[in-house]
């Protein structure tokens, strides 16, 4: 189908003019590329204001050297300015974790490294706020939503405060920002005053103008400049902030910072089914801007043929954002909504009839909630699956099973594939319901046989349970019997696929001696490893205040972390022990550590790997390990944010 320029949102003093309009509502900056998509942020937000009635506009990636002229082009919104940094945080998107400049901007045409700065949402309002000091600036976004507290930054190795603070901004948005930017636009198109009331937003005021005043049912966590002297005081807030950013009926919090108060409002109550399907029903055009003229954006090659299915991830890994982004509750589309999708891509010019993603955060997540949602209203675990699964979980996969069926079903889809990382352990759980134990059996083959494309990408991250504990992550034991599952299977259908697992070094807790066993491990199990992963400090998980407190934010104990140059790539290096150049180091490192005892079983009957023992991942959006140790960034929400599963 070929599209007008009037068919996307506009850009450009030109575009407003063909439109008609004189005067915009709001104005969106983002550091993304404008791919018209509901994976990217901007586009979401921008559809869902144009949906309700306002007329709105997107400056992609503008300069933000010289004379701010892109900044200037579109003039003053009447209601406010929103600022984004796109789909991931602009410093995991721009460097590994040994702080090495990646290969490409994965969100830029032709991946081009020059067209956003470092840490946009703080640049981006201060420009606007010097040119339009009057014009309110909503912060929204992965970026704004993991420093809405005292955060660990691990590029500039220092706390932060709130991003309000550094940037001058007047208010974020946190999380999924089609409902509170929406009441936002309601209310100050009604009266120009920021309100205090809307759910999931948080702004800075002095103790008396809180509203409310500071009630008994709020959180208090230690102030600021308490948690720059006493990094003890930092892993006790996290507790609260990963708690209440995970409850159905959270409090309001409260962090002092410069005589102020950071005032943090509890979330929306997950989106319903009808509320997402309205969402990625809007009349997305599924493709760049023209302003692009075909060049290359590499994350919208990755999910152009893909659809997401649902938002939300239970797993609560100690790594990953997503439950502080999209929360632990999963919101799931309807069947209807997914297939009108899908015969949109099906409808697409370059669509060879494969769906290269069929998924979510968790592909297999989909349709699963509590049984007693009275029990959920009261609930403050992260994880629903860790420690054990929760006996109130919903496990079944028949309405996954249902999809898939109804999706290859429709004209022109040869292949579905699923992207997105699975979660073994939910299929190897048995629950008392024989249904839903009988459901997990099905998907687990229909998975292998139907929807692999010749590489099953799991996670199990370490070998080692005491590390895995720290992980929030199942028993490697577990890992073991679904890959005897995966082998069965491909004997009985004749079929020859691999296993793509991911590991992470130097999570905390991880110790050398740990790397080593897993070395071992991957070695009896003939895997030789190339898409793996150091441990990146990223704010708002539970891993990187560990990390940089030395305690465990929930039993405060200390936890080792590898911080050193040197201490991480004397982790790192027992992913490659097959490679000649490795073994001296790795011998050397075994016989410091005391465990020369494990050379003889790394190095006996050693072979050279061939090419198709190699391990890699293909590329897919929802997970970035795209390239031999580029240690791309892990997934992020899809298509707005980072780090997964």
């Amino acid at each position: 189908m070929e599209y007008r320029l009037t068919d996307f949102l506009p850009t450009t003093k030109k575009e407003l003019e063909l439109r008609g309009w004189d005067e915009l509502d709001v104005i969106l900056f983002s550091a993304d590329a404008y791919v018209d998509h509901p994976s990217f942020g901007a586009a979401v937000i921008g559809r869902t204001l144009e949906a309700a009635g306002y007329r709105v506009a997107i400056v992609p990636q503008p300069d933000w050297h010289g004379d701010f002229r892109d900044f200037k082009k579109l003039g003053r919104p009447r209601l406010f300015f929103g600022v984004a940094p796109g789909c991931m945080d602009s410093m995991v998107n721009k460097y590994t974790a040994n702080r090495r400049l990646r290969s490409e901007d994965a969100y830029s045409p032709d991946g081009r490294h020059d067209l956003r700065p470092e840490y946009p949402t703080i640049v981006y309002t201060k420009i606007l706020k010097q040119l339009y000091p009057d014009v309110p600036v909503i912060l929204g976004g992965i970026e704004a939503s993991l420093r809405r507290v005292t955060h660990y930054d691990y590029w500039q190795d220092c706390l932060r405060k709130c991003i309000l603070c550094d940037s001058g901004a007047d208010m974020i948005t946190y999380g999924m920002g089609e409902k509170p930017t929406l009441e936002l636009a309601s209310q100050l198109s009604e009266n120009p005053i920021l309100p205090r009331d809307i759910p999931q937003t948080v702004y800075l005021a002095r103790k008396e103008e809180i509203p409310g005043g500071i009630r008994e049912d709020d959180i208090v966590l230690h102030s600021h400049e308490q948690c720059l002297k006493d990094k003890r005081k930092q892993a006790e807030n996290f507790r609260y902030v990963e708690e209440q950013s995970n409850m159905m009926h959270a409090s309001r919090l409260l962090q002092g910072v410069d005589g102020r108060y950071v005032v943090i409002n509890p979330p929306y109550p997950p989106m319903t089914t009808e509320e997402l399907d309205a969402s990625f029903d809007l009349p997305y055009t599924r493709q760049p801007h023209p302003k692009y003229k075909g060049k290359r954006i590499p994350a919208y090659d990755m999910i152009k043929h893909s659809v997401n299915i649902h938002r939300g991830c239970f797993g609560g890994c100690a790594f990953c954002t997503i439950s502080a982004h999209q929360g632990k509750f999963i919101s799931c589309r309807s069947k209807e909504s997914i297939l009108k999708e899908v015969k949109q891509v099906v409808e697409m010019p370059d669509f060879k009839g494969y769906l290269s993603d069929l998924g979510g955060p968790s592909a297999n997540m989909y349709g699963m909630h509590g049984k007693n949602l009275n029990a959920c209203e009261k609930c403050k675990r992260p994880s629903c699956i860790h420690p054990q699964i929760c006996p109130n979980l919903d496990t079944n996969h028949q309405k996954l099973l249902d999809i898939y069926h109804a999706v290859d079903a429709v004209k022109g889809i040869k292949k579905s594939f699923i992207g997105s990382g699975v979660r073994y352990d939910l299929l190897l759980h048995r629950s008392k319901d024989e249904a839903s134990n009988q459901a997990a059996m099905e998907y687990t083959r229909e998975l292998i046989c139907k929807h692999v494309s010749g590489r099953l990408k799991v996670a199990p991250e370490h070998t080692s349970d005491r590390v895995l504990k720290l992980m929030r992550k199942p028993s490697f034991q577990q890992f073991y019997e679904f890959k005897r599952i995966f082998d069965r299977i491909n004997r009985e259908e004749n079929l020859h696929q691999q296993i793509i697992p991911y590991f992470i070094s130097s999570h905390p807790g991880c110790l050398e001696e740990d790397m080593a066993e897993l070395a071992v491990i991957t070695k009896q199990l003939d895997f030789h490893l190339e898409q793996v992963q150091d441990f990146t400090p990223t704010p708002m998980t539970v891993a990187t205040e560990t990390w940089y407190t030395g305690y465990d934010p929930y039993t405060l104990e200390p936890v080792f972390s590898a911080k050193s140059q040197r201490e991480k790539l004397a982790q790192r290096q027992y992913f490659f022990w097959y490679k000649p150049e490795e073994r001296r180091g790795i011998e050397q490192s075994l016989r410091r550590i005391g465990r020369a005892d494990l050379i003889s079983k790394l190095y006996t009957n050693t072979y050279h790997p061939t090419s198709n023992a190699q391990f890699s991942s293909p590329n897919n959006h929802a997970n970035h390990r795209a390239k031999p140790h580029s240690e791309e960034p892990r997934k992020e929400k899809r298509g707005r944010t980072r780090r997964h599963k």
